[in-house]
């Protein structure tokens, strides 16, 4: 399962807290590919993107009210990997 499919699959605590520790895993190995590689940066972009983040759900066409907080919090950290 990918890092995204993780992300998408979270609907617990539980989900999430398994998701966080395969998110670490994944800076561990691919850190120097991610865009916001340190920690002012992914700070920032969790801000920037949760500013933004209806216009992401409402491009895939999923209703931000329905989600999980769970899930929603893990695509705000999958999205401040990448998101400038």
């Amino acid at each position: 399962m990918t890092l995204s499919e993780k992300a998408s699959a979270v609907r617990s605590r539980e989900d999430l807290v398994a998701f966080v520790e395969a998110l670490a895993a994944d800076y561990l190995a691919n850190g120097s590919t991610w865009e916001n590689s340190d920690l002012a940066s992914f700070l920032a972009a969790i801000s920037a993107w949760s500013q933004d983040m209806e216009g992401f759900y409402g491009n895939s066409e999923e209703d931000l009210a329905a989600l999980p907080p769970w899930r929603i919090l893990a695509d705000i950290l999958m999205a401040a990997r990448v998101y400038e």
